[in-house]
């Protein structure tokens, strides 16, 4: 992981000296520079140092490029390494994106080219890194399985998760729908004791109001017609381990009932059936409508809400935590490009904006669509802004508007952006410049220039 305040460590690979040292004059600035004249000398350089990117060049004396990236891939698959060419021949390319290369670029080129591939890169190694880093520490400490979040709002909700999960307390989980309700209860499934039993779901509002009975406490055969033959519930199926119900606040009242005697009582019947079967299960609900107010208007019993909600934990939307969504993103970015055998890399910080902006009212659920959408059909390896679907894309336009009113020319509208992206980045890592410099990809020293050219004052401790 890039430790805080540190530079970024990049290894270019090309047996042209006097361009080596071109590399070296042009990025000191920005980034910890390696370099080597051939392959041999990269790859031994590779098992000394920890290296984040690589400037691979094509040809070289003795193994060729993309041997060495074929290697350097099996030394560490989480260095991104750039290719470098003379050859406009695209197959070459496409050779090196299959072996793993994260992008290309052909000679001759600019500088300014060059530094933008790498802090894009950058970007990627930052959001990647991050990615796995939680999915350690939730995996080791909080066992929070695909919940990402790193927000304070999420982080008190796994620290609640921990504390409770251990217990046998029924848990309420309330939130709109697509927050993620159903994860939330896993990981509290899979943090307690009763982990290596099942955790059975059941989504009350899925199921006909005929069938719900049934589905929830099993029948005996001949109980009603088409019953030929005994079916446990999910009640039974979840003995000594975690029975989830979903939307719990869809049930009938004449049920809901019957939920709570079994609550009280740990046992109930089979529908047609006499003989009381008991169980051992711990019960975590959810619903995405307000349950007070359903007590308050009698279509939900006072007394199986008092039950429930033992420990009430509420997830809270997407737009409540915008912080998280460029780690949700590369979350499902890693999950899609195994699922399709693609190798979409990240998105471009304007793509970010929109996707940080939108209002998300399918929540996580709609986000992940979105994206498993994206990987599945783009063109291109980085996700940009006019890959968007066009209810994002009415976002970018109400900015662009937004821009337009103040009668601004094309430096001052990109000056603009700038100074929002740059405010909106600020805001998530809590103003510390060092952080918010990584996640843009520019040096410290960079940032407090473009702070002080766009008139943005850190906030005092006062304000």
């Amino acid at each position: 992981m890039i430790e805080s305040g540190a530079l970024p460590r990049v290894l270019i690979i090309d047996d042209d000296t006097s361009l080596l040292e071109s590399y070296m004059v042009l990025l000191e600035d920005e980034f910890q520079v390696y370099t080597a004249e051939t392959g041999e000398a990269g790859l031994e350089l590779l098992r000394r140092e920890d290296v984040h990117m690589a400037l691979l060049d094509v040809r070289l004396p003795g193994i060729d490029g993309l041997e060495v990236l074929r290697r350097i891939k099996v030394l560490d698959e989480n260095i991104d390494v750039i290719m470098i060419t003379a050859d406009r021949n695209m197959r070459i390319a496409v050779d090196a994106i299959k072996l793993g290369a994260y992008d290309y670029i052909v000679k001759p080129f600019e500088i300014d080219d060059i530094l933008s591939l790498l802090r894009r890169t950058m970007e990627h190694q930052s959001l990647l890194r991050e990615v796995l880093y939680l999915r350690a520490e939730v995996d080791s400490r909080h066992e929070m399985g695909n919940v990402v979040g790193r927000s304070a709002k999420m982080r008190q909700i796994y620290d609640l998760v921990t504390r409770v999960a251990d217990t046998n307390a029924t848990v309420l989980v309330n939130g709109e729908s697509g927050v993620g309700k159903e994860l939330i209860a896993r990981a509290i499934h899979q943090q307690s004791q009763r982990r290596a039993n099942p955790f059975v779901a059941v989504n009350c509002a899925a199921i006909s109001e005929h069938l719900v009975e049934s589905e929830l406490f099993g029948h005996e055969r001949g109980a009603f017609t088409g019953a030929v033959e005994m079916h446990r519930g999910k009640f039974e199926l979840a003995h000594t381990g975690t029975l989830f119900l979903d939307e719990v606040g869809s049930l009938r009242v004449d049920l809901q009932a019957k939920l709570l005697r079994v609550i009280q009582e740990r046992e109930f019947e089979r529908v047609g059936g006499s003989k009381t079967i008991r169980v051992d299960v711990r019960i975590v609900a959810a619903s995405n409508q307000d349950l007070r107010q359903m007590v308050a208007e009698r279509t939900f019993r006072d007394d199986l809400f008092y039950r429930l909600n033992v420990v009430p934990i509420h997830v809270p939307p997407l737009r409540e935590r915008r912080e998280d969504i460029p780690l949700l993103a590369q979350h499902f970015l890693v999950k899609y490009n195994k699922a399709f055998g693609r190798q979409v890399q990240g998105l471009t910080p304007e793509a970010l904006t929109i996707l940080t902006h939108y209002h998300w009212p399918g929540n996580v659920r709609e986000l992940e669509n979105i994206i498993g959408r994206l990987v599945a059909i783009s063109r291109h390896r980085v996700l940009e802004a006019e890959d968007m679907p066009l209810d994002l894309q009415s976002v970018r336009s109400q900015m662009a508007e937004d821009i337009l009113a103040t009668g601004a020319d094309l430096r001052q509208a990109r000056a603009e952006f700038e100074r929002h992206y740059i405010l909106q980045t600020l805001d998530q890592c809590g103003w510390n410049q060092t952080e918010t410099a990584k996640r843009l990809g520019i040096h410290r020293n960079t940032l407090l220039t473009k702070l002080d050219l766009l008139h943005i004052r850190p906030l005092s401790p006062l304000e």
